[in-house]
């Protein structure tokens, strides 16, 4: 018996920090407040150092709270045991942090006012930024190359369900090496194959769906492209958002201390506080921190069957919107 992944609704979670109970109440349960500001991305997009900027503006660019305090405590993750019970339990104003997809997320959001930024950046380098994360890790089931995940992460999740399953499982059994089975309802003969996985599910399907907040007023939507080139600018732009005016010299610290290559030094921002009898080595977040590194990695195949994907599947956009086209 395998106890690899945490399923709900057909999406995959890691097992370590996660539960399935909590993801339900999440969604059924948690109350976003009208005061919450809430980051979300898909994974390896740039989800730290949005929270590093965030805070830094709070602080007017004061670096005493990130050097003091670990990044999962300023901005708790919201699908975590322990970020949803310091959440739930939180008074006043919350910062939270989430990549969870927009059908998983509290519906009390989307009635709400609570502030969003939604962080996007072009997939083939998140492809290749998660190949090299969760590979180290005892996060998720090592893919073994870049060509196993590169096929996983353009199908997504690829389930075959035989008798419409009436629930997904917490655990699964390996019966391949890509190929798990999901015992339903054993009883009566419900069953699942998931021959592809992928945590938080497809990108494709959670840009598309979070895309269409993209009109709403309480709604950011920010590319880690622009945010590398036009760092002031962007930096800016979440002043305006989030109505906070700061003057330059407090906007240049701002830049100062969300820098790469300070953050890849603050022990409260790099994750090196995470023991690796936890996590096996450990979380390695700032590895390049760089845009187009997915040139270095791909065959021209590769990126020709990457182009025609992401055509198909981010056809109903507008052309332009992505900075990477």
């Amino acid at each position: 018996m395998m106890t690899e992944y945490t399923w709900f609704e057909g999406i995959a979670f890691s097992t370590i920090g996660m539960k399935k109970e909590n993801l339900e109440d999440i969604r059924n349960k948690f109350v976003v407040k009208e005061e919450d500001l809430i980051l979300l991305t898909y994974p390896k997009s740039g989800t730290n150092w949005l929270v590093e900027i965030v805070c830094l503006i709070q602080t007017r660019g004061d670096p005493k709270w990130i050097q003091s305090v670990p990044t999962w405590e300023r901005s708790p993750w919201l699908e975590s045991n322990i970020g949803y019970s310091v959440l739930i339990n939180k008074e006043g104003p919350r910062l939270m942090t989430s990549h969870l997809p927009f059908q998983l997320f509290s519906r009390s959001l989307f009635s709400s006012k609570a502030k969003v930024i939604y962080a996007i950046r072009n997939p083939r380098d998140v492809l290749v930024s998660a190949y090299f994360f969760w590979g180290k890790t005892n996060l998720v089931k090592n893919p073994g190359s870049l060509e196993t995940y590169f096929e996983w992460f353009l199908k997504g999740n690829e389930a075959h369900a035989y008798r419409n399953p009436l629930w997904i499982p917490t655990f699964v059994w390996k019966i391949s090496p890509n190929t798990y089975l999901c015992p339903c309802n054993l009883a009566i003969g419900y069953l699942l194959l998931v021959s592809v996985v992928i945590i938080y599910g497809s990108w494709f399907e959670h840009v598309c769906d979070w895309l269409s907040m993209r009109e709403h007023d309480n709604f950011l939507v920010l590319y880690y492209e622009d945010m590398k080139k036009d760092t002031m600018g962007t930096i800016k732009k979440i002043c305006d958002f989030l109505g906070k005016k700061l003057g330059p010299d407090e906007l240049d610290l701002v830049i100062k201390y969300s820098s790469f290559e300070v953050m890849k030094e603050n022990n409260m921002s790099n994750f090196s506080l995470i023991k690796k009898d936890v996590i096996t080595n450990g979380l390695n977040l700032m590895r390049k921190g760089t845009t187009g590194d997915w040139k270095n990695h791909f065959t021209v195949a590769q990126a020709e069957a990457f182009d025609k994907v992401f055509q198909e599947k981010m056809a109903g956009f507008p052309p332009g919107i992505f900075p990477w086209e």
